[in-house]
């Protein structure tokens, strides 16, 4: 290797037209390259894991293999956990393969340099991955974190081109619209880029970031007073009930704005998206709706998908115009007459010229259509999202209720209060019963309307309460089934908490309430057999910020 050559490596196995017999039952293996300071690459010998083939009789068999389970690493987006690995991609694998419908969206990274973003996500990754170990927020800090680094690694290549492309130096300015965390703005900020990001709710971890960050508490309501006539570019990373409005925010601060949407709740001008095309997932009507919107407010808007550890994962952006600036004033009463069509009722119309702003692009070309409303509004319908964030869990709901439910379920699941395993032969010990699966639907048919809706209230549903309760059962894919410690065992994060401060601070359902008790002994069980075992909860240690 010429150490004066720049290379990108990436082992890709090529399969034939013509498919060989013996590939039909292989393997494939896949090897991590990591490059060092030095700039050698090698593989990563702890995460490589293959995936296998294999055919029995008339059946088919998807199985992974990872080679140190005991030395995986997950980063939240290369590489993944070990448990998504083994139960969830199988089945996935095994759907996609059966599929013969094509995908309605883009391909990855279609509208930006791989190559530029794979350099660049590197150093950011390196340079921003110890916020993990200081992450202050309930969160999972491994997801948001290389999710953010991803999204502001997108951004940056694509204003790094756009200014290429337009012979600029300056770097563009930006507003991140329902910011959360803040640290895509962060990033942005830290990277050169001027800007700020403004949310209803202050988070702990906007202390962290430093004077650079500019972060804003504060209500976004869309009207004449949510313009931003000073920046390039209007972000919304899962903006929630902002989403459709991004484009119309951007259109309408000045004719040079453009906008970065990542849609992810569904939302509507004003309350939620109500479905009217049953032909496709509700995900890919939203996207169509969003889109709609963009191109209602004169954007040629453009879909790409992104690299990041999400299922919603699917940007649009508008960055050119379907019309000149002269065209200001009849395109904007398409936006207001647009926004109307989405309401039952008649919107009122869009911003017009006040005093304070009479030379801004949008409210001179608004003049010419209807009275604008005294109060500078765009929709009298819209609510944004509270301050204080409602917490829908179990917290809200009378512990004996809770306790009732989990035993209804576990009742459900068992086959009756008392053990269905078969009897084992004599003389040998019986088998622990770990029940049968149902789906959620058929465990909340058990259940009855009257406990549901109370659920529905006070915690966002019967799921919510399962997940919940994580160390009775076991959620996945739709359905639920009791969970086997013995299993948890073998896997790293379960030894972790073994040794954690939680050891035998809560006592062991199992225990209590399992026809043949806790599958674990006591010494193994990191839940308390009884009163004597019982351990104060101690208050977790803050990890000091550098």
């Amino acid at each position: 290797r010429d150490r004066d050559t720049e290379f990108e490596a990436g082992p890709r196995l090529l399969i034939p037209v013509s498919l060989p017999p013996d590939v039909l039952n292989g393997a494939v293996t896949f090897l991590p390259l990591e490059e060092d300071d030095t700039g050698s690459v090698k593989v990563q010998t702890s995460n490589v894991y293959q995936i296998r083939l294999r055919r029995s009789e008339e059946e088919w068999f998807i199985s992974i293999l990872i080679f140190c389970p005991e030395r995986w690493h997950s980063d939240g987006s290369v590489y993944p956990t070990a448990a998504w690995l083994g139960g969830e991609l199988p089945a996935k694998l095994a759907r996609w393969a059966v599929e013969s419908k094509k995908s309605g969206f883009k391909s990855t990274l279609s509208l930006v340099s791989i190559l530029k973003y794979s350099r660049t996500y590197r150093m950011l990754k390196d340079k921003y991955k110890d916020l993990v170990k200081v992450w202050p927020e309930v969160t999972d800090p491994e997801k948001f974190v290389y999710e953010d680094v991803a999204i502001a690694t997108y951004l940056l290549i694509l204003w790094e081109e756009e200014r290429a492309e337009q012979g600029l130096t300056a770097k563009q300015a930006f507003v991140d619209l329902g910011c959360g965390n803040g640290l895509l703005v962060h990033i942005l900020s830290s990277e050169g880029h001027p800007g700020r990001g403004i949310d209803v709710r202050r988070r702990k971890i906007w202390d962290m970031y430093g004077p650079q960050t500019c972060l804003e508490e504060g209500a976004i309501t869309p009207g004449d007073k949510t313009l931003f006539p000073d920046v390039d570019w209007v972000i919304g990373n899962h903006s929630d009930e902002l989403t459709p409005w991004i484009p119309v925010i951007a259109a309408r601060s000045s004719y040079g704005c453009r906008f970065f949407v990542l849609p992810c709740c569904f939302f509507d001008f004003a309350g939620k998206y109500a479905r009217r095309q049953s032909g496709k997932t509700q995900y890919r009507e939203y996207l169509d709706f969003v889109a709609e919107v963009g191109l209602a407010c004169g954007f040629c808007v453009e879909e790409d998908c992104l690299r990041i550890p999400s299922t919603k994962r699917v940007c649009l952006i508008g960055r050119r115009r379907t019309y000149p600036p002269a065209g200001e004033a009849a395109v904007d009463e398409r936006r207001t007459r647009y926004i109307s069509s989405r309401q039952r009722c008649p919107a009122p119309p869009g911003p017009r010229a006040t005093a304070a702003r009479e030379d801004h692009p949008a409210a001179r070309a608004a003049e010419g259509g209807a009275e604008a409303r005294d109060t500078g509004l765009w929709l009298s319908g819209f609510h944004p999202r509270e301050k204080a964030e409602r917490v829908r869990n179990c917290a809200a709901l009378p512990r004996d209720f809770v306790d009732q439910v989990v035993l209804q379920v576990a009742r459900l699941l068992l086959g009756g209060e008392q053990s269905h395993a078969e009897s084992p032969p004599s003389g040998s010990p019986k088998a622990w019963n770990q029940g049968g699966s149902l789906s959620l639907a058929e465990v909340a048919g058990e259940l009855g309307p009257g406990t549901l809706q109370r659920l529905r209230r006070e915690c966002g549903g019967l799921q919510t309460l399962l997940r919940g309760s994580h160390q009775v059962f076991e959620v996945l894919n739709g359905r639920v089934r009791i969970r086997d410690w013995r299993q948890e065992q073998q896997r790293p994060e379960a030894k972790r908490r073994l040794c954690s401060e939680a050891f035998k601070t809560r006592a062991c359902w199992f225990f209590s309430h399992h026809p043949d008790g806790c599958a674990l002994p006591a010494d193994r069980c990191p839940f308390a057999h009884g009163p004597e075992e019982l351990r104060p909860a101690r208050a977790p240690r803050r990890k000091q910020v550098p």
